[in-house]
Formats: C-alpha cells, structure tokens, sequence
C-alpha cells in the first residue's frame, strides 16, 4: 500500500529521531575510539622500530667481532713475515715481506678505525634503543588506560545503542529505498548528522535561517516533503514532533 506524504514525513522523523540518539551515544565516548585505534597504530610502529634497531645492533655487534678476527689474522701473518725477515736472501725477498708487513698494518688501521666507528653507532642506537623502548612502555600503559576508559563507557551504553540500532533497522523498512538514500546522503552531509528537521521559532532548526510564512503553511500541510532553501534538509512541522514524542 502506498504511503501518504504525511506516512513518510513521521517514518523519516521518527528515523532521525533514533539516530541523534545513538548519535549522542557516540559523542559521549568522543574521541577514545580513534585514539585507542592510533595509540595501537603508534604501538605497531615502535615495535617495529625497535625490531629494526636489533636487527641494526646486532649488525653492527657481529661487524666488531668480524673486524676483530681480521685484526688478529693481520697480527699472526705480521709475526709469520717478521720471522721470515731473518730468513730472506736477498734486498728483492726482504721489501717484499716488508711490504707484506705494511699492507697487514694498513688492515689492522683499517679495521680498528671501523670498530671505533661501529662502536659509536652502537652507543648511538642504544640511546635512541633506549628512548624507543620507554615511548613504547608509556604508549601501551596509555593504551590500557584509554581501554578500560572505553569499555566502561561502551559497557554503560551498548545495550542503549543495541536496542536503539535494532529500531533503526524496522524504521529504515518503513521508509522507501529512494528517500532512504537522500535521507542518508543528507545525514552524511552535516557534522551533527541532522538530514530532518522541525519548525522552531518560524525558523529551521537546522540552519536557523527564517522560514516564510507560506512555506510554514505548506509544511504544516503535509501534502509534500519540502526542504529548507539554505541547508538543503528535510522540515517537518511542530505537531509530528509533538506526536513523536507524545506518541
């Protein structure tokens, strides 16, 4: 059966209504849903920088002991040519160990400029490791606090918003799929979700701005849903109000 214009401006109001319920609903728990959901967004990146920082550390760990090793073999093949010194023949023989000698001096050079680089790598990433570590610690105790801040809150009112949505539904049925779907984009549209509003004060309750008296007469008519001409949302007049909530 066809609904009345009239049939259609209650459904739509009576929608609206539940909806800035539950809207306040929402406003009550703010914005703890979105820092909870960035706090574990910051809590993901510091494990991961921290992951990376070991990674880099233990880099740099396994470099030390590398260039250690090379020290040592340098420091062996040092004293294996020294001893073959008192052994050479000739001047060709004995530069040639010498330079050997050299080339395995340059390497220990080499190799305990890089430790000392390595090392002051390592005192630096073990402050920032350090630092890292404590940011990480106050995110996940900020983290637990916001959490039970919101489950108390949600705990207090999920069943409402539960109850509330489930009457969204049956409401939404009411409504035809064509003027669901301004009523919607409307919703969308402005930060306080109103798509339906009410006369107050021979103005919309929307926007404010004063209605003419002739368009009050019409609304008040309910022989076509009419629209405010500055915000663009849909005026019901006082008495569905008036029923809504009396009824």
């Amino acid at each position: 059966m066809e609904q009345t214009v009239e049939q259609k401006l209650k459904a739509l109001w009576a929608l609206q209504t539940v909806h800035t319920k539950i809207d306040k609903i929402r406003q009550v728990r703010g914005e703890l849903p979105i820092e909870v959901a960035d706090l574990e967004d910051d809590i993901a990146g510091l494990d991961t920088r921290i992951e990376k920082i070991r990674t880099e550390l233990d880099d740099l760990e396994d470099s030390i002991v590398k260039r250690k090793n090379m020290i040592k073999d340098a420091q062996t093949a040092i004293k294996k040519y020294e001893g073959q010194l008192g052994e050479v023949k000739n001047n060709r023989e004995y530069d040639a160990i010498s330079k050997e000698i050299e080339i395995q001096g340059l390497e220990i050079q080499v190799c305990e400029k890089r430790i000392r680089e390595a090392e002051f790598e390592i005192k630096n990433k073990t402050e920032v490791y350090d630092k890292t570590l404590k940011n990480l610690e106050f995110s996940k105790s900020e983290l637990e606090l916001k959490k039970q801040e919101l489950e108390t809150i949600t705990g207090e009112t999920q069943k409402e918003e539960d109850a509330l949505l489930a009457v969204t539904e049956k409401s939404e049925k009411k409504i035809e799929d064509r003027l669901l779907k301004v009523y919607n984009k409307l919703r969308n549209s402005f930060r306080n979700g109103l798509a339906v509003v009410s006369i107050e004060r021979d103005s919309c309750s929307g926007c404010f701005n004063k209605i003419p008296p002739q368009l009050q007469s019409e609304i008040r008519q309910r022989k076509k849903i009419i629209i405010c001409e500055h915000c663009g949302r849909v005026i019901v007049d006082e008495g569905i109000v008036f029923e809504e909530e009396h009824g």
